[in-house]
């Protein structure tokens, strides 16, 4: 059954926690690559997935949320994008066996077609070799996520869509303002992303990463003003990060994220998880809330 089957017959689905902090608290240095790990460290990155697994979760992502041709070559691996996408997706696949879901993570490329840094036709192709890897390896969704602009964005769901017959989510990363409102980095709004993500074909639209997850709950309300029918997911952080004797904290307790997922279902959330700073265990605190 496709994700999209089990959101209409009003499932609520629980997706994963956070890959950047697991992967370095299991030992990614400061400068290395974390899609290399895909091939030189499979054991790790699969370890991973399964917690997660065992969490509870009904979606797990990939370790490729670089995986683009414009920061593996940054590390000398631009001529390696299918191979490690593949290998990213096949080991969340041996964690989620057939019956879970496996979201392909594509990140943001780093370039900005406003300052000239790249063409339309360079990113879609990059978005485009990125995503087949992806489901070459067996992911049945791709997730365009923390995305801040349309351009890019829209691109990137395009590309995915033409290119795959994965189900395509796109999420963007809000902040708040002091008068109540949400936009990112480039200033678009929740409703304007909708617009903008229905139009270039995705399938589910959401918001992850940027605020705890209380905050999410009037994102989630402003995308049901726009659109009352479309999947919506959120992966919040677990609280704001504080630079902490130079350690990065997030203080959001398991226990205090999952007490907030009764008001984002009730404001239209479809699939929740998380994002910086969750754990297996944030994850599990929210499955008892859902299954309940």
């Amino acid at each position: 059954m496709s994700i999209l089957d089990k959101l209409e017959k009003k499932q609520i689905l629980l997706s994963d926690g956070a890959w950047g902090t697991f992967l370095q608290a299991t030992g990614l240095k400061p400068g290395e690559c974390p899609e290399l790990w895909n091939v030189t460290r499979r054991h790790d990155v699969l370890s991973i997935a399964e917690a997660y697994i065992e969490a509870g979760s009904d979606i797990i992502e990939t370790n490729s949320f670089g995986g683009n041709i414009f920061k593996l070559s940054q590390y000398g691996l631009g001529d390696r994008v299918f191979e490690l996408n593949k290998a990213a997706a096949a080991i969340s696949r041996q964690a989620a066996g057939v019956l879970k879901h496996v979201a392909g993570s594509v990140g943001p490329t780093g370039k900005m077609l406003i300052m000239g840094d790249v063409t339309e036709e360079e990113l879609y192709n990059g978005f485009k070799e990125q995503a087949t890897g992806l489901e070459a390896g067996g992911a049945d969704i791709i997730i365009i996520e923390t995305m801040s602009a349309i351009d890019e964005a829209s691109i990137a769901v395009r590309a995915a869509r033409e290119n795959t017959k994965c189900i395509v989510i796109a999420t963007m990363t809000f902040e708040g303002s002091p008068d109540g409102e949400y936009r990112t980095m480039m200033g678009v709004s929740p409703s304007e992303m909708v617009t903008a993500m229905i139009e270039a074909g995705a399938h589910i639209v959401g918001s992850n990463c940027g605020n705890g997850i209380e905050n999410m709950i009037g994102i989630v309300r402003e995308i049901r003003l726009t659109d009352r029918h479309i999947p919506v997911m959120i992966q919040a952080n677990a609280g704001v990060p504080e630079l902490i004797e130079w350690k990065t904290v997030f203080r959001e307790s398991p226990v205090m994220m999952a007490s907030y997922v009764p008001a984002l279902i009730e404001a239209g959330a479809n699939i929740i998880g998380g994002c910086c700073g969750t754990t297996p265990a944030h994850i599990y605190a929210m499955s008892q809330i859902i299954r309940k």
